[in-house]
């Protein structure tokens, strides 16, 4: 069950007009347009704003601490993906990673080495924990929300966004528009996330069916295997993105998700460590610029607050 943070990121009239947006979407001309760098972002500002990152004062690296070994690397090894518009895309061509996620990871790499020098290690819901715990990455960049039982496992720094589970249709349907249209019908999700939770106890007569990836569930819908397709809205927002002529997003968030930097336990100095960069990035301007060029590409309106670092619980 998700916590009861009061949801902050995207206030509830953005995320209405978003999905609006999304919803009354002929085809893609009718929403921004996706940049070269294969994000859905503003690709210029989104480069000035890794150009202009800051760099960590090298006491605040004390030696033996997980910040010394990265920098002594050259680079951060990030959990993550490279699937999710809008938080963190991969475009064929060109090879680059762009959208929030993508953004941050890059930031805190230059934070620590100087370099927004990343190794990105696909990441699924299932073993984000383990990849963590075994040193295989540094931290993970995943839309991972913040729970108290994944928070004995691992760390989580934030968080640094919030968002909330929606639902995902096929354009043509009409029939769901709210969680409680969901008993009675085929309802996917992603295997271990917190929304299959959720819909046991929101919609507690749906039929629920699990899969490993995000694309699965998409394709599930598009393919009738599956009525509706619950996760986060953020996530689900950039499916439609890509999308527009087969799914939307319908309804308001009907939970409360928030985000966090996953980190070990084994390494508490990370955790402090990237708290403060995130106090000095949301205070500078700078995670509200990243959001403006990646988020709010899609998302009409000034960049929202960022939710209070610790206030999750598990956080």
């Amino acid at each position: 069950m998700s916590t009861s943070v009061p949801r902050r990121a995207l206030p509830a009239a953005i995320l209405a007009t978003a999905t609006a947006l999304l919803m009354t979407a002929c085809g893609a001309s009718s929403l921004p347009a996706a940049n070269g760098s294969g994000g859905t972002s503003d690709s210029g500002a989104y480069q000035r704003i890794l150009d202009k990152a800051p760099v960590a004062d090298p006491a605040q690296i004390p030696e033996g601490s997980l910040m010394a070994t990265i920098k002594a690397r050259g680079q951060l090894i990030v959990g993550g993906t490279d699937t999710a518009a809008v938080f963190s895309l991969t475009d064929p061509m060109t090879g680059k990673t762009t959208g929030f996620d993508a953004g941050l990871a890059a930031m805190l790499a230059k934070y620590i080495t100087g370099k927004t020098d990343v190794k990105l290690t696909q990441v699924q819901v299932a073993n984000r924990e383990a990849l963590l715990q075994n040193g295989a990455v540094d931290t993970v960049f995943a839309t991972y929300t913040i729970t108290p039982k994944r928070a004995q496992i691992v760390a989580f720094a934030g968080p640094y966004y919030s968002s909330g589970d929606a639902i995902l249709t096929k354009k043509a349907d009409n029939s769901i528009s709210k969680v409680s249209d969901l008993n009675g019908r085929k309802v996917c999700t992603e295997s271990s996330s917190t929304a299959a939770q959720d819909i046991k106890e929101h919609a507690p007569s749906a039929e629920l069916v699990l899969f490993d990836t995000n694309s699965e569930c998409v394709q599930a819908v598009q393919q009738g295997r599956a009525d509706a397709y619950v996760l986060d809205q953020a996530i689900l927002l950039g499916d439609a993105y890509r999308e527009p002529d087969k799914v939307k997003v319908v309804g308001e968030p009907f939970t409360t998700e928030p985000y966090g930097i996953g980190l070990a336990l084994s390494h508490p100095e990370m955790k402090t460590f990237v708290n403060d960069w995130l106090k000095k990035i949301e205070a500078d301007g700078e995670w509200a610029a990243l959001w403006q060029a990646t988020v709010g590409a899609i998302v009409p309106g000034p960049a929202p607050a960022p939710p209070a670092i610790g206030s999750a619980q598990g956080s």
